[in-house]
């Protein structure tokens, strides 16, 4: 059976008595040793040497009520009890230096006595492990029988007992709840997009270094740099503005007056003190949009106003302090305009240490029907007018955000401008087909330039409409675009088919090509003189 040894700082009030009548009151070090079913082998005692004579007189009583507990001696001198910095230091180097062996001893840590500052730091040292123990608490006994002694209860609390499943539990519930405020309340089913939630509610609750948000333009950047804001304002770790900058309107002479504010009668038109945006943030949050679009300039400076939390105004011969949260974001890849030239190393590597990179949402469409649900709640909000798909709308309009064929090119901003469109003109606040068809003919034709929309999927969509065409596998849909051009050349059926058959009609394969074509068009409701019409 191991030995069990207890680590004590005497308490020079509650240890404290001279007489005779110190036997009718409690004292917790003498107490510790009189518990019943713990039996202390070794006491760990830790005094200033100012107590010398109370530590003398406390071993001797625990000398009488337990012969068989060693007392050891430990002085360690406090210049001030109260002072959390030493007293966390004298206690540390006592533990490190101590010959801890767990293997044969098993060690209590009494949190009983001392100082209000001493027992943090017990608990500190005990939860970090440099003390590899439990903590040991004392309570005076409630009511006390003719003749019981004043040795009071015991309670040992182990940092790692499954009793505390309740607190951890808490804990991973607050967690919980700061990434679900990261996402804005919605219930994404992206795995990998989830991770990344956790990683960076870990990384902004715990740590003050810049954040990096890349990925493509409107993959909600700007939405979760203003959330891990909101959250670290909740969390009381920020207590300013938020402040955020286009960096691609910053241009000219204005952009250093625009981040680092300037003096009167800096330049032409400085008709007053300008605090400037990095001023602004001061105790806040400064979120660097498109910070790839800085000047070389800029660039040094914002540079030494994040390392160094100090910056010069434009005209100014006094430096500024500023000390934010520094958020940065950007749909370029800086490491490759380091290589150009463009960005500065060093600011790179500043900015780099947590870079979290933003999904487009083609890339998240298990995620886009929760975002829709969103979208509608936003509605409701601004508008104060609650809208539902019906089931026959919503069916249709799922089914073609998340094929091949809806590019969502501008990422969320599309589908926030789609849902509010869809939401504006549903009849009596219910989005039906109709609505939905309209508003798929609508997002094509956005796409259709921007997303490099081929003249394949053009064609298809004229001859079949839009609904036909999305129900089209994509193997399928190439290859009769690819009919429908050869057709759109030619004047007849015929012609057309030997176009399109030439190398089985040298191989005898076929006889009949003008037949074959118009068999294949049917299969598609069409007829060639269908595919002809349109192009007169």
């Amino acid at each position: 059976m191991k030995r069990r040894v207890v680590i004590s700082i005497l308490g020079t009030t509650l240890d404290m008595g001279k007489r005779e009548d110190r036997w009718s009151r409690w004292r917790p070090n003498v107490g510790l040793c009189q518990q019943r079913g713990l039996f202390i082998d070794r006491l760990e005692l830790i005094f200033d040497n100012h107590a010398e004579a109370l530590a003398r007189r406390i071993i001797g009583d625990i000398e009488t009520v337990s012969p068989a507990t060693e007392v050891r001696r430990n002085t360690i001198n406090f210049n001030d009890p109260w002072d959390f910095s030493e007293v966390y230091t004298r206690l540390r180097d006592f533990a490190r230096s101590y010959a801890f062996d767990p293997d044969e001893e098993d060690y209590l840590v009494n949190i009983t006595t001392g100082t209000h500052v001493a027992q943090i730091c017990w608990f500190l040292l005990t939860e970090a492990r440099i003390i590899p123990g439990r903590l040991l608490q004392l309570s005076p006994p409630r009511e006390r029988e003719p003749g019981e002694d004043f040795a009071g209860t015991h309670r040992i609390i182990d940092l790692d007992l499954s009793r505390y499943d309740e607190i951890a539990k808490r804990f991973a519930s607050e967690r919980e709840d700061a990434a679900s405020f990261l996402k804005s309340g919605i219930s994404t089913r992206n795995a990998a997009f989830n991770r990344m939630i956790d990683e960076i509610e870990r990384v902004v609750i715990r740590s003050n270094a810049p954040v990096l948000l890349t990925g493509p333009t409107g993959a909600g950047k700007s939405q979760l740099a203003r959330r891990i804001y909101e959250l670290k304002k909740n969390q009381r770790k920020v207590s300013g503005q938020f402040i955020e900058v286009n960096c691609a309107t910053l241009r000219g002479d204005h952009a250093m007056s625009a981040l680092f504010g300037h003096v009167k009668g800096a330049f032409t038109g400085a008709a007053g003190e300008r605090a400037g945006l990095l001023k602004s943030a001061d105790q806040g949050a400064l979120f660097l949009d498109e910070i790839g679009e800085l000047g070389l300039d800029e660039q040094a400076m914002c540079l030494r106003a994040i390392e160094e939390k100090r910056f010069l105004p434009v005209g100014a011969d006094r430096e500024v302090s500023a000390d934010f949260q520094l958020l940065a974001g950007t749909n370029r890849d800086l490491g490759d305009e380091v290589r150009k030239g463009r960005f500065r190393e060093d600011l790179y590597a500043r900015l780099n240490l947590w870079t979290f990179r933003l999904p487009a949402l083609r890339e998240r469409k298990e995620d886009i029907e929760p975002n829709i649900e969103f979208e509608l709640r936003r509605y409701l909000e601004r508008e104060g007018q609650s809208v539902t798909f019906n089931r026959e709308a919503r069916e249709r309009y799922l089914s073609f955000a998340t094929s091949p064929q809806a590019s969502w090119s501008a990422n969320f901003r599309d589908l926030s401008a789609s849902v509010t469109r869809m939401a504006t003109l549903a009849p009596h606040g219910r989005i039906t087909i109709d609505v939905v068809n309209d508003e798929i003919r609508r997002l094509n034709a956005f796409w259709r330039p921007s997303a490099g929309m081929s003249d394949a999927d053009s064609i298809v969509e004229e001859l079949l409409g839009v609904d036909a065409a999305a129900r089209l596998d994509p193997f399928d849909a190439i290859r009769f675009a690819a009919v429908l051009r050869v057709c759109r050349e030619h004047a007849t059926a015929s012609a057309a088919g030997r176009a399109l058959f030439a190398s089985s009609r040298l191989e005898k394969k076929s006889s009949n090509d003008s037949d074959r074509l118009v068999k294949y068009l049917a299969r598609f409701g069409l007829k060639f003189d269908d595919v002809r019409k349109r192009n007169l």
